[in-house]
C-alpha cells in the first residue's frame, strides 16, 4: 500500500519528504490540541466542560457517520442533544440525572439505525458519552481533580509518544498486524512503561497532592495498557467498516476518534477505578492509597 497522493513508482526521496512533511503536520496539530486541552484544564469550570463537550460531540458525530446506518441526522441530533443536556445537568450539580440520558439516547439511536446497526449506533453514544462523563467526574475537586486530569494526560500522551518512537527504533514482532500493522510489542512495552513513569512523576510533584509514586506508577501501567487497547479497538472498528480515518477534521491525524481513541479508554478506566477505590471523589480515588 502506497501513501495517499504518492504514485507507487515515485523515487524514494519523494516518499521520504512526503513522510517527513506528514510527521511535521501531525506534530503541529498535536501541539495545538495539547495546548487547548491544557488551557481548558487550567481554566476549569465552564471552559473545561465546553471543551470536552465539543470533543464528545465530534466523536459522536464521527462514529454515527462511520457506521453508515440509516437516518444519520436523527442519530446525530438525538445523541448530541443528550450530550449537551448531560453537560448542562452536571454544570448545575445534577450529575445523577445526567447518567439517565445516555441510555435513553442510545436506545433512540439504535431504533433510528435499524436492523444490523442497532448495537453499533448505541455503542457510539456510550463511547462519546463515556468520554464526557469520565472527564466531568474526574475534574471537580480543587486539587485532586486537576491532578487527575494532568496524570491522565501524562500517562496517555507519554504512552503514545514513546510507543511510536520506541517501536520504530527497536522494531521486532508486530502487536496485532491484522488490525494495526504499525504497532509492535516493543513499542507497547516501552510506551506503557514510559507513560506510567511520566504519570507517577506528575502526580507526585503536583502541588498539594504529593501522590505515592509506586501505587500510582502501577496504576499508570494499567491505564497505559488500556489506552493502547482503546487504540486497537478504534482501529478494529474502522477496519470493520472499511474506513481509513474517522474524519478529516484534524490535519495529519484524521478525526477526533483517531486522536482520542486511547484517551477515551484510559479516561473511562480512571473514572471507574477512582469511584470504586475511594471516596469522596473519583479523582481522590486515584491517589488515596493505604
Amino acid at each position: 500500500m502506497h501513501e495517499a497522493g504518492i504514485p507507487p513508482d515515485s523515487p524514494p526521496g519523494l516518499m521520504a519528504r512526503h513522510q517527513l512533511g506528514d510527521l511535521w503536520l501531525r506534530a503541529f496539530s498535536a501541539l495545538i490540541l495539547v495546548a487547548a486541552a491544557i488551557f481548558a484544564l487550567v481554566m476549569g469550570g465552564s471552559v473545561f466542560i465546553v471543551f470536552w463537550l465539543v470533543a464528545a460531540l465530534a466523536v459522536h458525530g464521527e462514529w454515527q457517520r462511520l457506521i453508515g446506518a440509516p437516518l444519520p441526522w436523527a442519530r446525530l441530533f438525538g445523541g448530541g442533544l443528550a450530550l449537551v443536556l448531560t453537560a448542562g445537568l452536571h454544570r448545575f450539580g445534577q450529575s445523577e440525572q445526567a447518567f439517565l440520558l445516555l441510555p435513553l439516547a442510545a436506545g433512540f439511536c439504535a431504533w433510528a439505525a435499524g436492523p444490523g446497526f442497532r448495537l453499533w449506533a448505541a455503542a457510539g453514544v456510550f463511547y462519546a458519552g463515556g468520554l464526557l462523563m469520565a472527564m466531568l467526574l474526574l475534574r471537580p475537586p480543587p486539587f485532586f481533580g486537576a491532578c487527575a486530569i494532568g496524570w491522565l494526560f501524562a500517562v496517555v500522551w507519554g504512552t503514545d509518544v514513546f510507543a511510536y518512537f520506541g517501536g520504530r527504533l527497536v522494531g521486532g514482532p508486530k502487536l496485532c498486524p491484522a488490525i494495526s500493522p504499525g504497532k509492535t510489542w516493543s513499542g507497547l512495552f516501552i510506551g506503557v512503561f514510559c507513560g506510567a513513569v511520566m504519570g507517577a512523576v506528575t502526580a507526585h510533584l503536583w502541588p498539594d497532592v504529593n501522590a505515592p509514586v509506586w501505587p500510582v506508577f502501577g496504576l499508570g501501567l494499567v491505564a497505559g495498557a488500556v489506552a493502547q487497547g482503546g487504540d486497537l479497538l478504534e482501529s478494529w472498528v474502522k477496519r470493520h467498516f472499511h474506513v481509513k480515518d474517522s474524519s478529516q477534521l484534524i490535519p495529519g491525524h484524521g478525526g477526533f476518534m483517531d486522536r482520542l481513541d486511547g484517551f477515551i479508554a484510559a479516561a473511562i478506566f480512571a473514572a471507574v477505578f477512582g469511584l470504586w477505590h475511594a471516596q469522596p471523589s473519583a479523582a481522590a480515588g486515584l491517589f488515596h492509597w493505604p
